[in-house]
């Protein structure tokens, strides 16, 4: 019998390398950049794919491709942590976030793209190959091997709750959002579980490219026609706005290139309008965007005052933000003044101003279908620091306009404690002195606007952020 100790042993495999797949590996540089220094990707992706172009020859369709991993990925993190979860043998906070990293870009490849499976599996194992190294490759071939074997709505029904224990977990896993947010937008919108789960599914929806012709400078059917009916069309309410149908990049775009034109939300030119737009007795010269930066709405305001003959001043506390702004107003065909300041302690005399908006710095809840991953950043304590400002700020405005002046306080999110909360304990504070303005008349067209005075936008009712405005006079 022979000694099996002495059989010939089988000649090993020789060592492949890995094969490097460039838009892969810039895609995982994107979320470690997102996971390790708080960036965003809508800032941090544009330089990685100028550079990828440059050095590697990307084509369109390598960076709609990287696009989508990237903000596919952060868009179902909640999802795919849930599912990836399920799938190993340690608490989720253990996994390396690197690790972590290249199993939700595997996971969103299987379960939310029509990748084949069989290449998705492939193309991420490769990939952990190469950032990784081969032995943390094969947990996540492992790994990644357990999650092909169900699609999305299989591992939906295992992993998320049932609805009728428990509503807001259940959607928070189905749709990608913490809990505490969900139930923040739940209570903010209202109603039952259909206009909810129409919400949350909008912020996980790619939103469209919507530029403003910037007055003075371009008229939306300059843009409309210098960009050809295929690949734009005209905002769906306000007059300067035209969307992008075909994505593109909008830096591409000579009016967006020379400053004529610029990236901005329906949403945030619809309340600049409703300030610039609501009724005013006496004179209109003396305009005042409080918080200005980065200039989107500074830029449109700026237009429509020099129109008028008004002069803006555009004041921003942060220097180098005061440069952005700068920047978007260069070329506008009126005067105007940018100045670094801060709005709670203002170099200007109170009653200086005729309008006043006051965009404050707040949670960012209504943009999450463009900053996705701010609803990981974020947290319920935030809260509790941007209220003593937003309250600071919206005073600043009151007393800045003159009596008989309005005022705009505007958020980004449709959190009541950012939103009514201000707004009702500032009219408190200053009864007699202010009232409210029915803003939803300065939105005409606009369908849903609840029943006022106040306006909230939403993203699954009319297609922009979720922008909040509060229209102010001033009595006394």
């Amino acid at each position: 019998m022979s000694d099996p100790s002495r059989r010939p042993r089988k000649p090993a495999k020789p060592y492949r390398r890995p094969q490097k797949d460039p838009v892969r590996i810039l895609a995982f540089e994107a979320l470690r950049a997102v996971d390790e220094r708080d960036a965003y990707a809508n800032l941090v992706l544009p330089p990685l794919l100028r550079k990828a172009r440059e050095k590697e020859g990307f084509d369109g369709r390598d960076a709609a491709l990287a696009t989508e991993l990237v903000y596919g990925t952060l868009r179902r993190q909640g999802t795919y942590d849930a599912i990836v979860a399920d799938c190993v043998d340690r608490p989720l906070r253990e996994v390396d976030p690197p690790v972590l990293d290249v199993l939700s870009l595997g996971a969103h490849q299987l379960l939310g793209t029509r990748i084949p499976a069989h290449a998705a599996v492939s193309a991420t194992v490769e990939l952990a190959r190469v950032v990784l190294g081969d032995g943390r490759a094969k947990f996540v071939n492992a790994v990644l091997r357990k999650i092909a074997r169900h699609d999305l709505d299989g591992w939906l029904e295992r992993v998320a709750p049932p609805y009728d224990e428990d509503p807001e977990d259940h959607l928070a896993v189905v749709h990608s959002h913490p809990r505490w947010v969900v139930s923040s937008l739940w209570d903010s919108l209202g109603g039952g579980r259909a206009g909810v789960e129409e919400l949350l599914a909008a912020d996980n929806e790619r939103p469209e490219v919507t530029l403003v012709a910037r007055p003075g400078r371009a008229t939306a059917g300059e843009l409309l026609e210098s960009l050809g009916e295929e690949a734009a069309a005209p905002g769906r309410w306000s007059p300067y706005a035209v969307r992008l149908t075909e994505g593109g990049e909008p830096g591409a775009v000579e009016a967006v290139r020379e400053g004529r034109a610029g990236v901005q939300d329906e949403g945030s030119q619809l309340v600049a309008l409703a300030l610039a737009n609501a009724p005013l007795e006496g004179p209109d010269r003396a305009w005042l965007d409080g918080c200005a930066g980065p200039g989107g709405k500074a830029a449109l305001l700026a237009g429509l005052a020099a129109e008028r003959g008004a002069v803006l001043l555009a004041s921003e506390k942060q220097p180098h933000r005061a440069g952005l702004v700068a920047r978007a107003l260069e070329g506008n065909p009126g005067p105007y003044q940018v100045i670094a300041a801060d709005g709670t302690r203002p170099p200007w005399r109170p009653g200086s101003f005729d309008r006043v908006l006051m965009d404050v710095p707040c949670t960012g809840l209504g943009a999450l279908r463009r900053r996705p991953e701010a609803r990981w950043r974020r947290r319920p304590e935030d809260l509790d620091g941007f209220a003593p400002l937003q309250r600071a700020l919206l005073g600043t405005a009151l007393d800045s306009v003159r009596i008989g002046g309005v005022v705009g306080y505007v958020t980004c999110s449709p959190h009541l404690a950012e939103t009514r909360a201000v707004v009702d304990d500032v009219l408190k504070q200053r009864a007699g002195e202010a009232e409210l303005l029915d803003a939803r008349p300065l939105l005409p067209g606009v369908p849903e606007l609840g029943e006022g005075p106040d306006v909230q936008l939403w993203p699954h009712l009319h297609g922009t952020d979720a922008m909040y405005l509060a229209l102010f006079r001033r009595l006394a």
